[in-house]
């Protein structure tokens, strides 16, 4: 199995009655003035990394980043994520990741997330299963850090080229802060415990994501967007090795079941510990924005979306039980194959068996910044009001 493919890591779409009164409410909203965040601080997993885990270990290889950037730009996608479509959102230069030293300008925030990051800290190295050792609250130490060394950077500075790659010490507490982490969580609980041990794990690893937005807040963050996690059971990964699941092993949609069940109890106890954020820090704007529902909602209606099979993997070379993954070559038969890009991305859901592709992002990010998904149901535009 290739190196980043082992970076796996109300929660149906509501009914039409309950739809209608959030887009009710947004646009009642309508009146709040739009927030004018003048950066981005995101902390998180594969899914929002833009270059932290590439340059900390082996490069993303191509094809990756190639629908939109025409080469790897550290993401695991074609191209853009939705964290990039957040700083498109917010008028905002896509996110320099943390951990790349050269080519970057945090002027307008930072990415601390890499691809296989969890929650809490696991106890394996990335060379096994792909788990970052980049856990979140080592990010929030990074996080600090940063805070910490950009303000003497900052005051050193002699001329304004230096400055102008540097954040003005008193944007921290405008900022956005987004977080998209908990999926490789499920996923390495999936692999090493059984469901009652994982439930009984996860009000742990919801406290530990609290503790990480206590602790911006307690440095001075005030606007915060929290990403659930999606159906990690959706993910083609899942069916690799598994042709023929037994009776009552998929959903409704042909996904694992059991692993759904647990991202929709992870969620559930996600949204009440962000409730109870709300009651602990009382200037604070916390945003719980539900991507499992738009996730699963396109995999519901991807026909009627434009897309094809979202169990149909694009990138990577994968028939019967012979699997290369994106980017990487392999013996097949006797014969060499390389793990390349299908024709039209742009139709794919899943890019390569664990990963969204660029076009996947948008539509997610469509459905999600502008409040229809969220709870308080505000655009993200104006997620520094506290509801």
């Amino acid at each position: 199995m290739g190196f980043w493919g082992v970076l796996v890591t109300g929660l149906v779409i509501a009914s039409a009655c309950s739809c209608s009164s959030w887009v009710l409410r947004v646009q009642a909203d309508d009146a709040l003035p739009a927030c004018d965040f003048p950066a981005i601080y995101n902390f998180g997993d594969s899914n929002s990394d833009t270059g932290g885990i590439s340059a900390a270990f082996d490069p993303i290889p191509p094809p990756y980043g190639t629908a939109y950037f025409h080469k790897p730009a550290g993401r695991d996608c074609d191209g853009r994520l939705i964290i990039d479509f957040i700083a498109e959102k917010l008028k905002l230069p896509y996110l320099s990741a943390y951990l790349n030293s050269l080519g970057t300008n945090y002027r307008h925030g930072a990415n601390f997330a890499t691809g296989g990051s969890t929650i809490r800290r696991q106890n394996e190295t990335i060379f096994e299963y792909g788990i970052s050792p980049f856990s979140l609250d080592m990010q929030i130490v990074q996080y600090n850090q940063f805070m910490r060394r950009t303000a003497e950077l900052y005051s050193q500075a002699t001329d304004s080229s230096e400055k102008s790659k540097l954040p003005v010490q008193e944007e921290f507490a405008k900022a956005l802060y987004t977080f998209d982490i908990g999926q490789n969580d499920l996923s390495v609980g999936f692999r090493k415990l059984s469901s009652d041990q994982l439930k009984a794990a996860m009000p742990d690893i919801v406290d530990k994501l609290a503790s990480a937005v206590q602790n911006i807040y307690q440095h001075g963050g005030r606007s915060f967007w929290i990403h659930n996690t999606g159906p990690i059971g959706c993910l083609p990964v899942n069916f690799f090795y598994n042709h023929n699941p037994p009776p009552g092993y998929l959903d409704d949609h042909g996904c694992v079941k059991t692993q759904n069940e647990m991202a929709v109890e992870f969620n559930r106890q996600l949204k009440e510990r962000v409730v109870k954020l709300r009651q602990e820090l009382p200037t604070a704007a916390i945003t719980y924005v539900d991507v499992y529902a738009a996730k699963f909602g396109l995999i519901g209606n991807y026909k009627s979306e434009g897309f094809v099979d979202p169990f149909k993997v694009c990138c990577g070379y994968h028939e019967n039980y012979d699997h290369i993954w994106c980017g990487n070559r392999g013996i097949v038969n006797g014969t060499e194959v390389f793990g390349d890009s299908c024709k039209d991305p742009a139709t794919s859901i899943s890019w390569d068996g664990v990963h969204y592709s660029e076009a996947t992002n948008h539509w997610v990010a469509n459905r999600i910044l502008n409040g229809s998904l969220s709870d308080p149901p505000i655009p993200i535009t104006q997620a520094c009001h506290r509801h």
